[in-house]
């Protein structure tokens, strides 16, 4: 076939780049190429596809709606490219160039982040990690490309993701040094009584714990909610709400000098994990990764 004859299969692994950059000057770097080069690689895969791919917006480049639709694709097909040429369970992690984008709360790059940069530093110095807030919306970035990890409470049920529980995390309440509640046996009258700030990137006044407390009659007043758990400490510093941290993400908490308390009511655990797309399975740079990512989760 003609067009086989012709087909340059270096131009989907620049089309993967240039859509997960957004940009020449990122893509060029990530291949390392001049952007020259990667701006004529972009005319040659505009012409091949009859669509622009990339359009100026402001100061950046955005994505057609085209390059938006194929884009799951190209990334599927350049990863198991990818996996034709790598032996399978070998890879020498120094040689590898590799962007990793893994979908997770900020809880987790602010308690663990330092760990996991220090280590791609020492056994893979060309991992670039590159950290995706959890949003309100829900949309399968595993599926599609846009994130390589996910790390945290996984409540997926796509049938073509993996899912690895890792361990059992908890919810503590966190107060500033010399609350109230701080001092003397916290009961569920003491905990309800307080004003509480909540942690939902849905903006949720309710959850688990009022659920917890509706079972013993209470009900408590939540008076603010944010989206990060981080934020939610320094208004617990500086305030007299009662917040909460995961005990796996204890450090921050200690970090600020609060103070951490048990939460006196029966709450469901949280199945802290690991999820991928099957088309990693075999990709033993994908493979270290988690094993990066599941060692500092059980070392906590």
């Amino acid at each position: 076939m003609r067009w086989m004859q012709s087909m340059d299969l270096n131009l989907l692994v620049a089309l993967d780049a240039l859509l997960d950059e957004g940009s020449v000057s990122g893509a060029a770097a990530r291949l390392h190429l001049s952007e020259p080069a990667m701006s004529r690689t972009l005319g040659r895969i505009r012409r091949a596809l009859g669509d622009p791919v990339l359009v100026r917006a402001g100061r950046g480049m955005v994505p057609t709606p085209h390059a938006l639709a194929i884009r799951p694709e190209v990334r599927a097909v350049v990863e198991r490219a990818r996996g034709l040429f790598t032996a399978a369970g070998q890879v020498d992690l120094r040689t590898v160039d590799r962007t990793f984008s893994v979908l997770t709360h900020d809880s987790f790059p602010a308690a663990h982040g330092p760990a996991l940069v220090a280590r791609c530093a020492a056994e893979a110095p060309g991992v670039r990690l590159r950290f995706l807030g959890e949003n309100h919306l829900d949309a399968p970035v595993l599926r599609d490309g846009v994130a390589d990890l996910e790390v945290g409470v996984i409540d997926t049920t796509a049938p073509e993701v993996h899912v690895e529980a890792v361990f059992e995390d908890r919810m503590l309440a966190v107060v500033r040094p010399g609350h109230p509640l701080a001092a003397g046996r916290v009961t569920p009258e003491r905990f309800a009584a307080g004003e509480h700030l909540g942690v939902s990137r849905r903006g949720r006044l309710a959850g688990p714990i009022d659920a917890a407390l509706a079972e013993l009659g209470l009900t408590r007043r939540v008076v603010t909610t944010v989206a990060s758990f981080p934020a939610a400490l320094f208004l617990v510093r500086a305030t007299d709400l009662v917040g909460l941290v995961a005990a796996g993400s204890r450090t921050l908490a200690d970090a600020l000098g609060l103070v951490c308390l048990e939460i006196p009511l029966e709450l469901p655990p949280l199945p802290f994990g690991l999820a991928w797309h099957p088309r990693h399975d075999a990709d033993p740079a994908h493979a270290w990764l988690r094993g990066c990512v599941r060692d500092l989760l059980t070392a906590t």
